[in-house]
C-alpha cells in the first residue's frame, strides 16, 4: 500500500533531503535513492497495518514487508548473544543468491510482550514494470509459478533446490526447502523467504521427493515422466545425496538444452580513470572489442585488477589474462555434449592456479618481497550451451542482470566476507570494522596450494546480462544504483552492449574516479522451444553417476597436479636410497617443534619478557594499498576524496591537544565537543560527493572537562563527548588540526577490556602470507 505522506530520505549524508517514494534520484542532489525492501520474521503475524511507520524509519508495505526510508543510517544489529540464533543465515552467506541475509533487528511491542524482530534484506519480490508506484509484492510461491513455466525453467528450479539441499542440511535448515510458503521464485531464481529450522528429526531426500511429487501433475509434458521417475527414486532411497540428485537433473537439462539456441555477445572496456597515472587493469577480449558467438567459435570474458602499483600490477594482470586465455582456448571449442560440468569447474580453478604460479614464480625470480610483490584479482565468465560458468579470486565482481533484478553472484575474498561466513557478524557490522575490505587472497601472492578460487555455474533459461568489473565501478554500490537505467535496457530495449559499456565507464569515472575501471558485458539471448519428445524416463544408477563423477574429479586433479609440476623449473630428485630403520614423518617432527616452541614463547610472553609484535612487522605486504607504516595522522591523510581506508589507518589512536567539534553519529546527528585529552580511535572513512567523512570512537577522556580545556566560548556551551560515542568529522577539517598519535600507554585505552570475549579468526594458509589489501 502506498503512503502519500511517507518519504524516502536521501542517503547522501550531506543532503538527506526527503523525496517522494516514487523518485529514483534525489530531487535536491541527484543521488540515486535505494529502495531497500525488508522481510520481518514475525512468525506469520502482521507487524503493523500497511502505511504505518515503525521505529521512525520502516514503512509497512504489506503484512511483514517493509521499506527502509532512511537508508543512510545503519540499522540496529543483533546483540552478540543472539548471533547463535541467526548463525545459519551468516554461514550460508555464499548462497545469498537464494538465502536472504540479515539486515538488522526491529524492536517490537505486541500487547504486553516486547521482542526484537529479525529483518532480512532482499526478500523474493515481484516489482511491477511501472515506476509510478512503489507497490510490490512477494515473489510467487514455487507451487503457484510452476504451472506457467517452461520445461527448461521447471527443471532449473528443481536443480537449484537440489544444489541447496546439502548446504542447508548441514546448517539444520533443510526443511526450508520443503515449505511451500517459503520456497519462492523471482524470475528464473529459486529464493527463500526465510529459513525454517529443522526439528529433532531432520528431513531427508524422501521428503523432498514427496514435495516434488505434488508438482508432477502440472509439469510440462516433456519432463512429466522424467520427474516422476526422479520422485520415485528419491522416495525409495535410491538417490542418496544432493550431489547425485544434481547429476541426474543435469542429464535432463542437457537434453532440454539442445532445444535452446543461445546467442552470446561480449563487449569490453578498460580505462585508466581520472586519478591514476597508469592502467593496472586488464581484460579479455582486449579493451574495445565486441565479439558475437556465433559466428565466433569461442566466447570468454576475463577481468583482472592488478595489485602492486608501479611495481608491476599491470604486469600481473596481463600475465593472468594471457595464461588463462591459453589454458581455456581449446576447452571452449569442445562440443557441449562432451563437457562434464564438474570437470569444467575444475578446469577453471586449475587455470587460475596456473596463472597464480606464473605470477608467483616471476615474483620469486625477480626477488620481489613485501610491497614489491605483484598480484591481481580475477573474475571470468564462460558461456557453454545452456550454462554460464563463473570463477573468481579477489574482489573483482560478477553481476547477473535479468528482467527480475540485479544479483551479485561472486563473494569478495575480503575480511568482512570471511567474518560473515564464520558466523561472527552480519555483513553490515563486519563492514564497520577496521580493514574490512582487505583482501585475503589474490593471484600471485603465494603458492597455488594455498589458493582457493571460487567457481560456480548458472542455468540460462531467459535473456540476461552478466557484468564483470573491477572495483573502479563496483565501489560505492554504483552497479546497484545504475543497473536498471543503464544495463537492463540491453534486455528490454535491445540497447547496444558497446554503448552501454562506454556509459558504465563514464559513470565509474564521474561518480567514483578513484581507480582504474574495467568492464566486460556478456549478453546472453536465449531462444527456447518446447521439445516434441519426452525425456527418457529410465535413469542410470545414481550411485554410479556419483562414483563416475568422483573418479573423473580424481583423474583431473592428478592431471592438474602433474601439469603444475611440469611448469616448475627445478625438480628435486633423490641421489641415494633412503636409510633403513624407523621412519618418522617430517610433518610430525615439524608439528612437535612448533608445539614446543609456541609453549616456550607463550610462557615468556606471560612473564612480560617478550613484546607483542605487530602483524605488519612480520608479514610481507601484498601491495602499496596495504596499511601504511606508523606515522602521525596528518601525514597519513594524503589526498582529499580518497576512498581508501589506508590513508587514515583505521584502528589508529589519536590524543587531542585542543578542543574539537565533532558530529555525533546519532539520528539526527548532533554537534558535540571532544575536550583536550580525548582519546579517539579511527574506525573508517566514507567518501561523499564533496568530501570524505572520518569516523571515530571515543575511548577515554584523560583529565576533567572544564571550560578551560574546551577553550572557545563558542563551543563551550555544547555537550561533551562520552566514552563509547561514535563521531565523525570531515577529512578537510581533520587534516588542518595536526592531532598527534597517542602514546603507547594511552593507546591501550582503546584495547578491549580484560575479560572481553573476542571471537577467534580462522586464518587460511594464504591469509598468513597476505597483508590486508584494502579495497579502493
Amino acid at each position: 500500500m502506498e503512503n502519500d505522506a511517507a518519504t524516502l530520505y536521501c542517503p547522501n549524508e550531506l543532503c538527506q533531503a526527503p523525496n517522494p517514494l516514487t523518485h529514483k534520484f534525489c530531487q535536491r542532489c541527484s543521488t540515486p535513492l535505494p529502495k531497500r525492501f525488508l522481510w520481518a520474521v514475525a512468525d506469520g503475524q502482521d507487524v503493523a497495518n500497511p502505511g504505518e511507520l515503525l521505529a521512525d524509519r520502516y514503512l509497512v508495505i504489506s503484512k511483514a514487508l517493509l521499506l527502509d526510508t532512511k537508508p543512510a543510517f545503519l540499522p540496529q544489529t543483533p546483540e552478540a548473544e543472539h548471533l547463535q540464533a541467526i548463525r545459519p543465515y551468516l554461514r550460508l552467506f555464499p548462497y545469498r543468491l537464494h538465502v536472504p541475509q540479515v539486515y538488522g533487528v526491529l524492536p517490537w511491542v505486541n500487547g504486553t510482550s516486547k521482542k526484537e524482530i529479525l529483518l532480512l534484506e532482499k526478500p523474493p519480490l515481484c516489482v511491477p514494470d511501472s515506476t509510478a508506484s512503489v507497490e510490490v509484492h512477494l515473489g510467487s510461491k514455487l507451487t503457484t509459478a510452476w504451472r506457467n513455466a517452461t520445461s527448461m525453467r521447471q527443471l532449473n528450479w528443481l536443480w537449484q533446490i537440489a544444489y541447496l539441499w546439502q548446504p542447508l542440511a548441514s546448517e539444520g535448515v533443510a526443511s526450508s526447502l520443503l515449505n511451500p510458503d517459503l520456497v519462492r521464485t523471482e524470475g528464473s531464481l529459486v529464493r527463500l523467504l526465510e529459513l525454517s529450522y529443522d526439528t529433532k528429526t531432520a528431513p531427508g531426500l524422501p521428503q523432498l521427493g514427496e514435495f516434488w511429487q505434488q508438482l508432477q501433475p502440472e509439469a510440462k509434458g516433456a519432463i512429466t515422466e522424467f520427474l516422476g521417475e526422479i520422485c520415485r527414486c528419491l522416495i525409495a532411497g535410491e538417490i542418496l545425496s544432493g550431489e547425485q540428485l544434481v547429476a541426474v537433473l543435469d542429464r535432463g537439462l542437457a537434453e532440454l538444452g539442445q532445444e535452446q539456441t543461445p546467442i552470446i555477445k561480449i563487449a569490453t572496456k578498460s580505462d585508466t580513470g581520472p586519478s591514476r597515472q597508469r592502467n593496472e587493469d586488464a581484460c579479455y577480449p582486449p579493451s574495445g572489442s565486441v565479439i558475437t558467438k556465433p559466428p565466433s567459435p569461442t566466447a570468454i570474458a576475463i577481468v583482472c585488477d592488478g595489485i602492486g602499483g608501479h611495481e608491476g600490477g599491470n604486469v600481473a594482470s596481463n600475465l593472468a589474462i594471457e595464461t588463462i586465455q591459453q589454458q581455456l582456448d581449446n576447452l571452449t571449442k569442445l562440443p557441449s555434449n562432451q563437457i562434464d560440468p564438474a570437470i569444467l569447474l575444475a578446469d577453471l580453478e586449475s587455470s587460475a592456479a596456473v596463472a597464480n604460479d606464473k605470477i608467483s614464480q616471476r615474483n620469486d625470480n625477480e626477488h620481489r618481497q613485501g610491497r614489491q610483490r605483484m598480484g591481481t584479482t580475477l573474475v571470468m565468465a564462460l558461456p557453454i550451451a545452456h550454462e554460464m560458468y563463473i570463477a573468481h579470486v579477489g574482489d573483482s565482481r560478477a553481476y547477473w542482470i535479468t528482467s527480475s533484478g540485479c544479483y551479485q553472484v561472486t563473494l569478495d575474498d575480503d575480511v568482512a566476507s570471511r567474518e560473515v561466513r564464520l558466523g561472527y557478524a552480519t555483513y553490515r557490522d563486519a563492514m564497520q570494522q577496521g580493514a574490512s575490505g582487505s583482501l585475503v587472497q589474490a593471484l600471485g601472492m603465494s603458492a597455488s596450494n594455498s589458493l582457493h578460487p571460487t567457481s560456480q555455474r548458472f542455468i540460462l533459461d531467459d535473456d540476461c546480462v552478466f557484468l564483470l568489473c573491477s572495483d573502479g565501478l563496483s565501489d560505492f554500490d554504483r552497479v546497484e544504483q545504475y543497473w536498471e537505467t543503464e544495463i537492463l535496457p540491453i534486455i528490454t530495449e535491445k540497447s547496444d552492449v558497446a554503448t552501454v559499456t562506454d556509459k558504465l565507464v563514464e559513470i565509474a569515472n564521474n561518480q567514483n574516479g578513484h581507480d582504474n575501471v574495467t568492464i566486460a558485458l556478456v549478453h546472453c539471448e536465449v531462444k527456447y522451444s518446447e521439445p516434441k519428445s519426452t525425456l527418457k524416463a529410465v535413469l542410470a544408477d545414481p550411485s554410479a553417476i556419483s562414483a563416475a563423477s568422483a573418479s573423473t574429479k580424481l583423474q583431473r586433479t592428478a592431471q592438474v597436479t602433474s601439469e603444475r609440476h611440469q611448469n616448475q623449473k627445478t625438480h628435486v630428485i633423490p641421489t641415494s636410497k633412503p636409510a633403513k630403520g624407523i621412519k618418522v614423518p617430517l610433518q610430525l617432527i615439524i608439528l612437535l617443534l612448533l608445539f614446543l616452541g609456541s609453549g616456550v614463547l607463550g610462557y615468556l610472553w606471560r612473564l612480560g619478557l617478550l613484546p607483542i609484535p605487530r602483524l605488519s612487522d612480520s608479514l610481507p605486504v601484498a601491495n602499496p594499498r596495504a596499511v601504511e607504516p606508523s606515522a602521525p595522522l596528518p601525514t597519513m591523510i594524503e589526498s582529499a576524496g580518497s576512498s581508501s581506508n589506508s590513508n587514515v589507518n583505521a584502528g589508529r589512536v589519536i590524543h587531542t591537544n585542543s578542543a574539537i567539534e565533532f558530529m555525533k553519529t546519532t539520528s539526527p546527528p548532533a554537534q558535540v565537543i571532544a575536550p583536550i585529552g580525548s582519546v579517539l580511535q579511527i574506525l573508517k572513512t566514507q567518501k561523499t560527493q564533496t568530501d570524505t567523512w572520518v569516523y571515530l570512537r571515543v575511548c577515554s577522556i584523560i583529565g576533567q572537562a572544564t571550560p578551560s580545556n574546551t577553550q572557545s566560548p563558542s563551543i563551550s556551551n555544547k555537550p561533551l563527548v562520552e566514552p563509547g560515542n561514535e563521531l565523525r568529522i570531515s577529512f578537510s577539517q581533520l587534516k588542518s588540526l595536526n592531532i598527534p598519535n597517542a602514546k603507547q600507554d594511552i593507546a591501550r585505552l582503546c584495547q578491549p577490556q580484560q575479560g572481553a570475549v573476542i571471537p577467534p579468526v580462522e586464518v587460511s594458509p594464504v591469509e598468513s602470507l597476505l597483508n590486508p589489501v584494502p579495497r579502493q
